[in-house]
This record gives structure tokens, sequence and C-alpha cells, in this order.
């Protein structure tokens, strides 16, 4: 009996290797070096960063199907989606690719276990509401930001942030979108504020830089929506200056009070509706400023069409800026002599203008009085584009010359 029962052992242990070798062994999906899901993550961002999107997507899919756990990939594939959304022309397609941003963010990635990992989609988060511009999209930031700031998290496992400080880089563009330009530049503050040569650093000293000199550019100012959308501009076009003039110096309502006759302001009009303006947003601060002649805002001659046009969206450039504020600042005070007062100087004090520049008397009549200034350089740059932070600080500086308030 003894010898039957180890005879059925043995038949039994001799069984066991040639049952489990029936099955099929684990495969790994990537096995070469270098095709690994944090690879292939770490590229899919960079292709993001230089708007390769299609890339962008491969690499993503890639690190999934040698991963499907690894959640990063789902962050990614979201901020493409909500890139999607924007560049969407059909509403149709445009509500997919919605919906599929919401998924990888809130049902994928989501699942994330580690607080790195929740890290990065915390960000994700923070990214693609800035995106999508969604509803009570700001909020929804500041929120996932906060759970964010929570986490314990151990840097060197950021596979693409690779720093705490990226949280604050990020929640920054979202307050510029939102256009709470101080928040933001707190947020840039903070990111310069973590450690120096960090990845994030060189971007955030870029976006500081500008909210600070918009800050600046609003400080004791009302400055409305257009303004504001215009602040960020680093390029300023003849439409947005007219709006600006128009929505935020008044010019209208200034330039009427100098007029004593009634009669005569109500027979003031454009002499003529420019062609190129017909469809434009600021098609009625336009109108208004073509109607006082602004000089330097006047149609320009198209020899393409043989026609008038206004050129809204022709860049506005420093020299011109000068002499379209000369003009604005000879209307209101009424003084002809500003527009002669620096005729037969020999001597520039700026090394880039000459004294028989027709530029000249605009850029002395604006830097004399601190409504515009030279770089540090001593040059005044008059072919640099005019950004929107320095138009609403030349308004800002022309009210206060003008006790405009």
């Amino acid at each position: 009996m003894k010898a039957r029962l180890l005879i059925l052992l043995m038949i039994g242990l001799l069984s066991i290797p040639f049952i489990y070798g029936c099955e099929k062994p684990q495969v790994a999906r990537c096995t070469l070096p270098e095709d690994n899901p944090q690879h292939h993550y770490v590229r899919g961002m960079e292709a993001i960063e230089q708007g390769r999107l299609d890339v962008a997507k491969e690499k993503f899919e890639r690190a999934l199907y040698c991963d499907e756990n690894f959640y990063p990939a789902n962050g990614g594939l979201a901020i493409i989606s909500a890139y999607r959304v924007v560049q969407q022309k059909d509403p149709g397609y445009s509500a997919v690719d919605r919906q599929r941003a919401i998924d990888y963010v809130e049902n994928r990635g989501a699942r994330a276990v580690t607080d790195e990992d929740k890290f990065d989609h915390f960000v994700s988060v923070i990214r693609v509401d800035t995106i999508m511009d969604g509803r009570d999209w700001l909020d929804k930031a500041e929120s996932a930001y906060r759970m964010a700031k929570e986490l314990k998290v151990d840097e060197r496992r950021l596979y693409y942030y690779q720093g705490l400080e990226s949280l604050d880089y990020f929640m920054g563009l979202a307050y510029v979108e939102a256009m709470e330009f101080q928040k933001a530049r707190e947020k840039f503050a903070s990111v310069l504020n973590a450690k120096r040569g960090g990845k994030w650093n060189e971007k955030a000293d870029r976006a500081w830089k500008k909210m600070d000199k918009i800050v600046q550019a609003m400080a004791g100012i009302t400055v409305g929506d257009v303004g504001k959308k215009i602040a960020i501009k680093d390029s300023v076009t003849r439409a947005d200056l007219a709006a600006l003039l128009v929505d935020e110096l008044k010019v209208d309502k200034l330039f009427a009070g100098r007029i004593p006759v009634q009669s005569q302001l109500d027979r003031m009009k454009p002499e003529f509706t420019p062609a190129d303006m017909m469809n434009n947003p600021f098609k009625d601060e336009i109108q208004t400023i073509m109607k006082w002649k602004v000089r330097g805002l006047e149609p320009k001659y198209d020899e393409t069409t043989k026609a008038y046009l206004f050129k809204p969206t022709e860049v506005v450039k420093r020299g011109e800026m000068a002499f379209i504020l000369e003009d604005v600042l000879i209307k209101l005070t009424g003084d002809e002599k500003i527009a002669t007062a620096y005729f037969g100087q020999s001597k520039s004090p700026f090394p880039d203008i000459r004294p028989t520049s027709p530029i000249y008397n605009a850029v002395m009549n604006m830097t004399s009085r601190g409504i515009m200034v030279g770089e540090l350089s001593g040059e005044f740059r008059p072919d640099d584009p005019v950004t929107g932070a320095d138009a609403l600080l030349a308004l800002r500086m022309l009210k206060q010359r003008m006790n405009i308030y």
C-alpha cells in the first residue's frame, strides 16, 4: 500500500513540469533598450512642444502598448485631443476630441497609483483645461493644482516634468489664458525662486518679464477685455491699436470734447469704408479712427488691388507708434507747434534715428514726455514691433500726462 502511494506521488511530481510547460510563457511586448514606455512618453511630450501632434500620438500609443498601466501616456493623449479641439473647425469633430480629452484624464489617467504619476495627471488636467477653455475651466485647473500640491513626489521619478516647479509654470500659463496677469506673474516668480537652471526656469523667466510689464502697464488704470486680450500679444496690429485708442483711451469722446459746435460734430464720419475691414471685429473702432483722421492710421494705397485699404493685420512698429501718438497728442492739446518742436536739431540722442528722419520729431515728443522710452542700449529701435504691453504702457503714460482719468 505504501509502495503504491509512493509511486502515485512520484507520478504527480513528474507531471508538474509537463502541465506548466503546456502554458504559454509571458513574453514582454517591448524588449529593446529604448523601446520602453518612459522613453516613448518623454519623446511624445517633446513632440507636443514642437507642434508635431501626430508623432506625439504615436509615441504615447507605443508607451501604452509596452505597458497599458503607464498612466502618464494618457495625459499626453489628453493634451493632444485638447489641441485638436481648438484646431477643429467642424463642431462635430471638435466635440469628439473634447470627449476624448475628458476620457483620457478623468477615466484613464485618474487611475494613477504612485504620487509621481498622480502629479503628472494633475498637470495634464491643468494643461487640458487651459487649452480647451471649457465650462468652469479655471476652477477645475485650480482644483487640480491644489491636489497636486498635497502629493509627496520624488522629483527624480518625474520622467518629463522633472521638477515640482513645473506645476507652478503651467498654472501660470492658465492664469495668463484667464487674463489674471498678477496671479500669473506670481506663479512664474515661484518657478524662478524654486531653483536655478531648472528645466522650466528659462521659460518662466521670459513669461515673468512679460507679465511684469503688463502688470506695470495696467497699474492705476481700468483695462477692459479688449485691452487685456491685446496686452499679451507680442506684436500689435493696426486694428489692435485702433481698438486700444477707442476703447481704452476713449479718443472719440476726448476729441469730440474739443469741438464746441454739435452740428459740426454730427457731420463728421469716415470718408469711405476700406474693403479689407468689412468683417474685422474692430470695424467700428477703425471707422472711429478714420473719422478723426489720426495720422499714421489712415488707409494706405495697395498696388495689388489698386485701392486704399486699412491693412488691419499689419504690425505697428515703434517708430509708427510714436508718429500716431504724436498726432493724438496734438489733437488733444490743440497745440500744432508740437508737430515741429524738434525740427532743425543737429544731433539725435538715439544712434538709430537721425534728426532728418521723418519720425524724429514724433520720437522726441514721445520720449521727452515719458510716453515712450528707448532701450537700455540707448537705441530707440523704430523698426521693432510694438508689443501689447508697450502699447498699454504708452497709453497709460499719455493719460497721466494729459490728466485723463
